[in-house]
């Protein structure tokens, strides 16, 4: 009977192929934890009842036999991989190949390059700290101020390696000018005028810092909740590229391992679950495996190694999905014609443009501070940066509810909607007072 390897075989036998992953520690946790870590998607996160929310959805599915996760993987160095209690053997070798995978992708790809090796610690202080001031100032009041935080996460800048660490603001007795992530801060007379030098992105970042009523522990949450999210950023950007390139390597790792004829029959029925197309969407393990295969054919295994390191999504798509691809693949683009769901286009560069633009900034709407002293009263102006698609409105203007209770006066959204009796676009701003959400068209 062949054994079958353990993690520090198939860790080497990962390197003997060119990896170059961290050191991976690897725990078998029950369904439970494992669904836990996944909803919070870092052990030790602080809690809000989101997080409770996403746990139970994805707990009942695996308990109703609908859904099932092997493993959950931590970017950290050296890199954390819980596994499934209750996954055989095989599964289990079958994962750390596949964790691998994902391991030297983080330790690779240039997305990755400004993300914090210790996040782990890192957000164990986070929640830590919200503890401390559910404490003192009242879960109800931190619960609430998380809900718009968290609301607002996907609005901050991408990390940059010019970014310094950020320091506990109590370490000063919590002076301001501790939050030097966000850049020194100060008191703002109601003259003044907070008016970005160029378009700003970071709306959670613009809020902790320029907000005129938000105190310094209330400032301490959003930083904190905007450091979590540049952290996941990178991993934001590269989903198919990051589980094409870890299913691309779990099957080449499997094929050097020494496995038995059953054990490889086996392995085969897990790898082509993996690749079965999706029913609602993308299947990001079939397109990511498959781009990386083509290109490997077509330019070789440089050419796999160069894109696994300077490539995000938007980029590997338009770079490397072909004609032949899109074939292959059967991607097709959709629409609603008379309430009814058809075919739109099969055309390979009109499926790759779609496909590049539902990609781009994570498929998340891309809102600029404009001005925060609008009408000379402190409002705030922001902006949609329109590429192709339209906001949802409801969607919108109930967020706006979250920004205007972050800071405290009321706020405007511009975007553009097509008109159709001239069908142009034109402008519509939305703005929300603090007690009622009105638009006007200009």
């Amino acid at each position: 009977m062949i054994r079958l390897p353990d993690a520090h075989t198939i860790w080497e036998a990962a390197r003997s192929l060119g990896l170059k992953p961290w050191p991976v520690h690897f725990e078998q946790v029950p369904a439970s934890v494992l669904y836990e870590f996944a909803a919070y998607l870092v052990p030790g996160r602080m809690n809000h009842w989101s997080y409770g929310k996403a746990f139970y959805a994805m707990k009942t599915r695996y308990d109703y036999g609908l859904a099932k996760l092997y493993e959950m993987v931590v970017n950290a160095n050296p890199a954390y991989a819980f596994l499934l209690d209750t996954n055989t053997p095989l599964e289990d070798v079958f994962v750390m190949a596949h964790v691998m995978g994902h391991v030297d992708f983080f330790a690779q790809n240039q997305c990755f390059r400004v993300t914090p090796p210790d996040m782990l610690e890192q957000v164990a202080r986070h929640a830590e700290r919200v503890r401390q001031y559910q404490f003192t100032y009242g879960a109800g009041r931190v619960e609430k101020l998380l809900d718009a935080a968290l609301a607002l996460a996907d609005h901050v800048d991408w990390p940059t390696p010019a970014e310094p660490a950020r320091r506990d603001p109590r370490a000063a007795g919590g002076a301001r000018d501790t939050y030097t992530d966000l850049g020194p801060a100060v008191d703002l007379p109601d003259t003044h005028r907070v008016k970005p030098r160029e378009a700003n992105p970071d709306l959670l970042g613009f809020l902790a810092e320029h907000a005129p009523d938000l105190e310094d522990w209330e400032r301490d949450v959003l930083a904190m909740v905007r450091a979590e999210m540049q952290y996941f950023w990178p991993q934001v950007r590269t989903k198919i590229m990051n589980e094409g390139w870890a299913t691309y390597w779990h099957a080449r790792l499997m094929r050097v391992l020494d496995l038995s004829d059953a054990d490889a029959v086996d392995f085969a029925r897990l790898h082509a679950s993996v690749l079965q197309p999706g029913h609602l969407g993308i299947n990001p393990y079939l397109l990511g495996y498959r781009v990386f295969e083509h290109l490997e054919a077509q330019a070789g295994s440089d050419a796999v190694w160069l894109a696994r390191e300077v490539d995000d999504d938007v980029s590997f798509i338009r770079n490397y999905l072909t004609e032949d691809l899109v074939e292959a693949l059967d991607l097709y683009t959709w629409g609603v014609r008379q309430d009814q769901v058809a075919v739109q286009s099969t055309a390979w560069q009109v499926v790759r443009q779609q496909l590049v633009q539902e990609l781009t900034h994570g498929g998340i709407p891309v809102l600029h501070v404009e001005d925060g002293d609008f009408n000379r009263r402190r409002e705030l102006y922001l902006i949609h940066r329109h590429e192709g698609q339209d906001l949802d409105i409801p969607y919108a203007e109930r967020a706006l509810h979250h920004v205007a209770a972050l800071w405290g006066r009321p706020v405007h959204l511009e975007t553009r909607i097509l008109d159709a009796p001239s069908g142009q676009r034109r402008r519509l701003v939305l703005s929300y007072d603090g007690k009622a959400n009105s638009n006007v068209m200009l």
